[in-house]
């Protein structure tokens, strides 16, 4: 886009823009997602930004009507591969607060000075101005949510000092933590210590909350994860394998599917994952999906196009925990979904780490690929092949031989499943897919696939017009009606 184009969307108001770049108002220092209610300034004090931190680096406060830096991600990190997509999605995770940018580049494989080139090219911000984007944005999270003492949310947020921490949300909100606090509106929970961190987990677009609540419904594993409710009104309910400690996520599904976030409760062990955690849960709900771009794609062909015109803003559900998805999609090898959960409470049950105390449903974090590489397995009754297939992947996982982290390279991390014994197309693909959050994977021997493409009339040929966008594509098949005998 130029900036002209951009200001026209600023005009309209645009939410499909938002994350995408952002809004700076020379006249008042303030920086706003395009889709901001307030006056439309004019254009000539209006300049761009293509990121929330780079916006904060030339001076410019966030708006507190509109709330730039609670925008959905841009949907442009999930589709790329190269270094920049990888490096936003790790900084995201929290790598540059737990490993400082040394081990951010160590883990991309290029030096800091390439990283910090690259991100500086394309966002306007290096990995550690983004990374302190992301912690003002924590900080804010926690001010006005919780009680936490103000000393513990700064180091909690990932600052260094009280100091930084005082320093850098009066340069990004121009107010100081105790007014942040104050503001009016503050959720009566947040003053309840026991009740966790509520949220709002922004969304763009239309959101097909049915079916992704749905989606995780038939797949939810005893012990680690539950739902609750009926259709409309449903909570998913899961535990996190965290950095610093353990937590429960709790989500409830909205009663229009068109609503702009999904409503969230986050209780930690340490309030140090904040960010982590909430990283995980937008991907596992697709939440940085831009799903007029998906639709405007898939909705163009003929095969599909009744599919997406039911569906408005189907997504593609990511994973909370990669290594957990991928020990999952083994299990899930030649067997029906429900027999691949049933397993999945059977291998929690037997290595599944117990929580402090069980919370409902809720009793273990899910086995660490460490644990499973060295267990016999005999409990799940299952072939011989299928063990030495699970365990040849817990071990690549502990070993790091395969890599499934938001930055991994994704075609690197297939090439290292197909190379483990038992590892086949399909189940490379589907990690791909989920843990790796690759928004262009076809499924095609996938069986719902197959009954999807017949009641289409559609062949595997014709995926190759889906792209960048298969994996919303094989969502759309998997809720195809029944083929039409005959």
């Amino acid at each position: 886009m130029k900036d002209d184009d951009r200001y026209q969307a600023v005009r309209s108001r645009d939410a499909r823009f938002d994350g995408a770049f952002f809004t700076a108002v020379k006249t008042t220092g303030i920086y706003c997602r395009p889709s901001c209610p307030a006056v439309t300034p004019k254009r000539e004090n209006v300049c761009f930004y293509p990121s929330a931190a780079a916006a904060q680096g030339a001076g410019f406060r966030a708006c507190r009507r509109c709330r730039p830096d609670a925008v959905p991600g841009s949907a442009e990190w999930n589709v790329r591969a190269d270094l920049v997509g990888r490096a936003v999605r790790l900084i995201g995770d929290g790598v540059v607060d737990r490993e400082g940018v040394a081990g951010l580049a160590g883990r991309l494989g290029y030096s800091s000075r390439q990283v910090h080139r690259q991100l500086t090219q394309e966002l306007g911000a290096g990995p550690v101005a983004l990374a302190r984007a992301q912690r003002a944005h924590t900080a804010r999270t926690l001010l006005q949510t919780t009680d936490l003492p103000v000393t513990e949310i700064a180091f909690a947020a990932g600052f260094a000092s009280v100091r930084q921490f005082n320093d850098t949300i009066r340069e990004v909100y121009a107010a100081t933590p105790s007014a942040l606090r104050a503001r009016p509106g503050r959720p009566a929970s947040a003053r309840e210590p026991a009740a966790g961190i509520p949220l709002r987990l922004a969304h763009r677009g239309p959101y097909a909350a049915d079916e992704i609540f749905g989606f995780l419904r038939r797949r939810v594993i005893p012990g680690i994860e539950e739902t609750t409710g009926a259709p409309g009104a449903r909570t998913y309910r899961r535990t996190l394998r965290l950095p610093y400690g353990t937590g429960i996520a709790e989500v409830h599904e909205p009663r229009h599917g068109d609503g702009a976030w999904l409503d969230c409760r986050l209780h930690l062990t340490d309030p140090r994952d904040l960010s982590t955690a909430v990283q995980r849960i937008r991907r596992l709900f697709d939440l940085d999906a831009d799903p007029w771009a998906v639709a405007e794609r898939l909705g163009a062909d003929p095969h599909l196009r009744a599919l997406v015109a039911a569906r408005p803003g189907l997504r593609s559900p990511g994973a909370a925990d990669a290594e957990e998805l991928a020990v999952r999609a083994v299990l899930g090898q030649q067997v029906s979904v429900a027999a691949a959960a049933a397993l999945g409470g059977v291998l929690v049950a037997a290595y599944g780490k117990p929580l402090a105390a069980p919370d409902g449903g809720l009793t273990h974090v899910f086995p660490d690929p460490g644990t499973l590489a060295g267990a016999a397995l005999d409990e799940l009754g299952m072939p011989d092949s299928r063990r030495r297939a699970l365990r040849a992947v817990a071990e690549a996982l502990a070993e790091g031989t395969v890599r499934l982290d938001p930055g991994a390279d994704r075609d690197a991390a297939q090439q290292a499943l197909l190379a483990l014994p038992g590892i086949g197309p399909w189940t490379a693909g589907y990690i791909r897919m989920r843990a790796l959050g690759d928004p262009d994977v076809f499924l095609q021997g996938d069986a719902g696939v197959r009954h999807g493409l017949a009641a289409v009339g559609a062949a595997p040929a014709d995926a190759a017009a889906w792209g960048p966008w298969r994996s919303y594509a094989v969502h759309h098949l998997w809720n195809a009606p029944a083929p039409t005998a005959g």
